[in-house]
């Protein structure tokens, strides 16, 4: 199937501002409580069961991921030429504090930071295998959709900015607070090739992943598509 430049361009010119808005209001909302207290979770958000209690904003449910997912173009893997993590700018400041320590205050329990926005203390669960960790060192900040499967999947031909506001995605389901080790194992690869040890989480994780590339107007690969259908018609 081939892509169509303008739904691209029509999902970019409604997404990116708006999620760009959004992370600079959820930053501004965020921030000040972030020294001593433990922020609320975003109001539009789904719990992630399996591997704690974590807040994904913008989760859509199993259903509306099944009918987001048949929307999507198929289309083989693109090129890696020309990829490099730099062409995705990250972490992004938001209102003084970073967009990873805004993760890491959504994503834990009884988080505090000093009033650089480092977390000091709190308990995170990874939602990828279920580790408990007690320092904020010990985490990844995970693309759900990586940067190099988004590369592959259409993000070669957006501008810079565009991927900067892909990789800094504070409204959306993307970014997620989980142990370095389960991150590391998974890389750039799809659904079709890793999925969290969890698998009480697979759920979330397809309807999360979905619901990403639906936004971006990313393409799927067929072995992508038909592994996220099997995991979305498995969810209750």
């Amino acid at each position: 199937m081939t892509i169509d430049p303008a739904r691209v361009r029509r999902a970019l010119a409604t997404a990116v501002p708006a999620l760009l808005a959004a992370s600079l209001l959820a930053a501004c909302e965020q921030a000040p409580d972030l020294p001593g207290t433990d922020p609320a979770p975003p109001s539009a958000s789904a719990s992630a069961s399996g591997g704690g209690d974590t807040a994904l904003p913008g989760l859509p449910d199993p259903a509306a991921a099944r009918d987001l997912l048949a929307g999507l173009t198929v289309a083989d893997a693109g090129s890696m030429s020309g990829y490099s993590r730099d062409r995705f700018p990250h972490w992004a400041t938001r209102d003084g504090c970073t967009v990873r320590q805004l993760v890491l205050a959504r994503d834990g329990d009884d988080v505090t930071a000093d009033d650089d926005c480092r977390p000091t203390a709190g308990t995170w669960t990874s939602a990828y295998d279920g580790e408990t960790f007690t320092e904020a060192g010990d985490l990844d900040i995970d693309h759900v959709v990586p940067l190099a499967n988004a590369w592959r999947s259409g993000a070669d031909a957006w501008t810079d900015d565009e991927r900067e506001a892909f990789a800094n995605d504070l409204d959306g389901p993307q970014l997620l607070a989980v142990s370095a080790s389960s991150n590391r194992s998974k890389g750039d690869q799809g659904p079709e090739e890793w999925l969290p040890p969890a698998e009480a989480f697979h759920c979330v994780y397809a309807s999360a992943w979905t619901a990403v590339k639906d936004t971006y107007a990313l393409t799927v690969t067929a072995a992508e598509r038909d592994t996220l259908a099997e995991l979305l018609d498995g969810c209750g």
